[in-house]
């Protein structure tokens, strides 16, 4: 029973991931929008190389510390 579950499961994943090879292709399917312009991303940036806290930069651009971290890692 499990098997077939299984099964199941991953023909239904393959016709999702077909379904959106599609509407990509067709324009239609392009994700989530960016948290912050290239410009907002760049003056984020600066600021935390320049030091400032990450905690306050994320209030302020109004992201949480997350995104903040994917546009300025630790180590970048």
């Amino acid at each position: 029973m499990g098997a077939f579950a299984e099964f199941e499961r991953s023909l239904i994943r393959e016709r999702q991931r077909e379904g959106i090879a599609i509407a990509k292709r067709a324009g239609v399917y392009r994700g989530r929008k960016p948290s912050l312009t290239l410009e907002r991303a760049e003056e984020l940036r600066r600021r935390v190389a320049a030091g400032a806290k990450r905690a306050a930069l994320a209030r302020e651009f109004g992201i949480s510390r997350e995104t903040l971290y994917t546009y300025a890692p630790v180590n970048g």
